[in-house]
């Protein structure tokens, strides 16, 4: 009986035994379980917290690799502006417009500019020297002087871009940007036949000293009419780009031609002088006097006189602001087509208003 006894205590005291080692594993597997969990979340938190560092760090290296991109450069360009000293006219609106927008592109921190202006050729050379110590990495050249194609081909042999405004120039490798020249004598042409008719006589006063802008002009206007007024009798005459000259010179053509039926003047300035040349003669059987730059104190005599039709065509001084930004493209690396015309417009008493502009320089 004893021994039975003896025997049932132990198999109680060895399922005692293994119940507490269960419960000890449950415990340790759910304390393991739980520390996993844990670590496993702490690890998730971290991973995130590291992702959004990164597609941080990743967007702003991004925005400043755009920057970069977008200005090509940590420093500003150096742009050099070749332009003639000239105080007046359209000529003298070039240099305007170009430091307009220069000091904008200044400001924006795009460019540093240096802007000079010539009397001559030999000034405007030396001015290019100029420009090469100073470092300019391209130069925007308005050469109205003759003789500039080799001062001009130098800074292109250096490696730096030069756009060419309005004047044609013979260099290799020039960029240019011009008003349509040849188009502005066609628009002429088709203007004074309009009011006209197909005959009459007509004076063409052209500007043998403005080289490839008079040349142009007269091309683009004596090619019109012998396409659409082949019996138009066109006598020519030389003057200069001022009313002085359009003044003095009108007035001799007015006491050579009694019969005058339109005046095909090249310029506003020069258009000026002629209309007071033909105020002062007396003359009424002049019906047209066309002229081409855009100035303001032109536009103003066109709705004040009836009798005669003043027109205008023309490209402003304002496009030397695409020629800046032609430079500022080059600089950048961006492919630039080698040359870009602007189209004429053509302005008369009918429509003279959408561009009169008190606060313009020319």
């Amino acid at each position: 009986m004893k021994k039975v006894l003896s025997l049932v205590l132990a198999l109680l005291l060895v399922c005692g035994l293994v119940a507490c080692g269960t419960d000890s594993q449950s415990s340790s597997s759910d304390t393991s379980s739980t520390s996993s969990a844990t670590g496993e979340s702490s690890q998730a938190e971290e991973s995130s917290e590291a992702s959004e560092e990164s597609s941080e760090a990743s967007e702003e290296s991004s925005e400043e690799a755009s920057t970069e991109e977008t200005t090509g450069t940590d420093e500003p360009f150096k742009l050099g502006i070749l332009a003639p000293a000239v105080t007046h006219g359209w000529v003298s609106g070039v240099a305007y417009f170009a430091q307009e927008r220069c000091e904008q592109l200044q400001e924006e921190g795009v460019l540093e500019y240096n802007l000079l202006t010539s009397s001559n050729a030999e000034e405007m050379t030396d001015q290019i020297d100029q420009l090469k110590t100073w470092g300019a990495q391209a130069v925007v050249a308005y050469p109205q002087w003759e003789g500039m194609e080799d001062p001009i081909q130098s800074l292109i042999d250096e490696g730096i871009p030069v756009v060419n405004f309005d004047i044609v120039i013979d260099a290799e490798g020039v960029y240019h940007v011009a008003g349509d020249n040849e188009g502005m004598g066609s628009a002429c042409a088709e203007y004074i036949v309009d009011k006209i008719g197909e005959t009459g006589t007509v004076v063409m006063l052209n500007v043998p000293s403005s080289g490839s802008v008079s040349e142009l002009r007269q091309k683009g206007f004596e090619e019109k009419i012998a396409e659409i007024a082949p019996d138009m009798n066109v006598i020519t005459y030389a003057t200069e780009f001022t009313r002085e000259a359009g003044l003095n010179d009108s007035s001799d053509v007015l006491a050579a031609n009694a019969q005058i039926d339109a005046v095909f003047s090249m310029d506003d300035e020069t258009s000026i002088g002629v209309l007071q040349a033909i105020e002062e003669a007396g003359r009424t059987d002049i019906k047209v006097v066309t002229g081409g730059g855009g100035m303001q104190e032109y536009f103003n005599m066109m709705p004040e006189n009836e009798d005669i039709w003043i027109q205008s065509a023309l490209y402003s001084p304002s496009m030397i602001e695409d020629a800046v930004d032609m430079a500022v493209s080059i600089m950048q690396g961006e492919e630039v087509e080698q040359e870009k015309i602007i189209p004429t417009t053509v302005v008369d008493r009918e429509n003279v208003e959408e561009f009169l502009d008190e606060s313009a320089p020319y």
